[in-house]
């Protein structure tokens, strides 16, 4: 029975059984977004009142970019492979400068830069939480790690 914060702590899965769920949250999200995006291509939805022929060379480049980008990288996430992990963080930052350093073409988003910094940095912390556990059990001697 769970009775302090730390029974909860205590209680909680291995931090790698976590990351591997908040890798493959981020691949459901990701494969939302792709398809979002080949629904614009393909002219099933249009976005702001554009339909994809109808956009600057620059947007369509962009919807192209990121709808494949992200079905790649929910692939990887979903599998939990390393390239995954890289293209999800390529695509963030491809976001983030999109929205900040070229704004002037593809808009201000704050809120959306804010959550990529903000998924960036869970899964950071996650990861770190996961490096320092596998250490921890490395570093336990063998009859106490059953």
């Amino acid at each position: 029975m769970i009775t302090s914060f730390q029974d909860l702590i205590d209680s909680r899965p291995p931090w790698n059984t976590l990351l591997i769920w908040y890798l493959r949250v981020i691949a459901i999200i990701l494969i939302g977004g792709g398809v979002i995006y080949w629904a614009r291509i393909i002219g099933i939805v249009e976005w702001r009142g554009l339909w994809f022929w109808e956009m600057p060379i620059a947007l369509q480049g962009a919807i192209v970019f990121f709808a494949v980008l992200d079905l790649v990288a929910a692939t990887g996430l979903w599998l939990t492979v390393s390239w995954g992990t890289v293209m999800w963080l390529f695509r963030c930052f491809c976001q983030i400068v999109m929205h900040t350093a070229f704004s002037d073409l593809y808009g201000r988003r704050p809120y959306e830069i804010a959550f990529y910094l903000l998924t960036i940095a869970i899964y950071v912390t996650l990861h770190y939480l996961t490096i320092k556990e596998n250490r921890e059990a490395a570093g336990r001697p063998a009859e106490s790690r059953t």
